[in-house]
């Protein structure tokens, strides 16, 4: 009997849960594919990817391109926070004997949020109104054309982690049918572009790494997590029409 109770009182849970994940799913494909498509719009202003009219330290010039080049940030702070949400779904319908990998996914994925939403608000928040008002020469090392500011270290972190978050998503996922098989193959192949990539270019660069690798990850990370939702997305829908 109390067996019974559980089943019925874990069915109406999991059945929340699988909409949320699907909900959230959506969120994160089209936030990522709005911020790529505004990302790649948005010229680099200087450093090693600055074609031309590059400003340069202290980057007071950036005044004429606000608040265009900040539009990007808007999505994928959404992104990094609906991200979170589906692999809570994600942790949900996991096996029992493969939640720990879920679990530590779900952590990475919070530490990797925090580091880009807290970046992207003082972004913002702080910098974006500080340029416009002249005020940013103070803020140098927080301005995200300083090419080897606290900006692109905090990118760095954050979308490191984000590759290795999808390392535990793609252990936590069953390998029980082709869109199962699919998640958990890009999910590592990404994971290994994510953070091989990082090595690579730092032995290659060194100290002027710059934002060399915000950008190889960015690109690496936000086309997966389209993909991803995409498939996650799938499942959980598949699931909520089988239940």
């Amino acid at each position: 009997m109390s067996g019974d109770v559980t089943r019925e009182a874990a069915d109406p849970a999991r059945r929340g849960a699988t909409r949320l994940g699907f909900w959230a799913a959506v969120v994160v494909a089209g936030s990522a594919a709005t911020a790529l498509a505004l990302g790649v719009t948005t010229p680099a202003r200087s450093g090693p990817f600055c074609s031309g009219s590059c400003i340069t330290y202290p980057y007071t010039d950036a005044a004429a391109f606000v608040p265009r080049d900040y539009f990007w940030m808007y999505p994928a702070a959404l992104m990094s926070l609906s991200f979170v949400v589906m692999l809570a779904g994600v942790h949900s319908r996991a096996p029992a004997e493969k939640r720990v990998f879920s679990q530590v996914g779900l952590s990475f994925a919070v530490i990797s949020a925090t580091a880009i939403v807290c970046d992207y608000c003082i972004q913002l928040a702080v910098m974006q109104p500080s340029i416009v008002k002249g005020e940013a020469r103070d803020g140098v090392l927080f301005s995200m054309y300083n090419p080897h500011g606290v900006f692109i270290a905090l990118e760095d972190v954050g979308y490191l982690l984000l590759g290795a978050t999808f390392f535990f998503t793609a252990l936590a996922v069953a390998t029980g049918d082709r869109l199962q098989r699919a998640v958990r193959i890009l999910c590592l192949v990404s994971s290994a572009l994510a953070i091989g990539s990082l090595v690579v270019l730092a032995a290659l660069y060194g100290t002027d790494l710059g934002y060399r690798y915000e950008v190889t990850a960015i690109a690496i990370d936000w086309i997966t997590l389209i993909l991803v939702a995409g498939l996650l997305g799938l499942l959980f829908r598949r699931e909520a029409r089988e239940r």
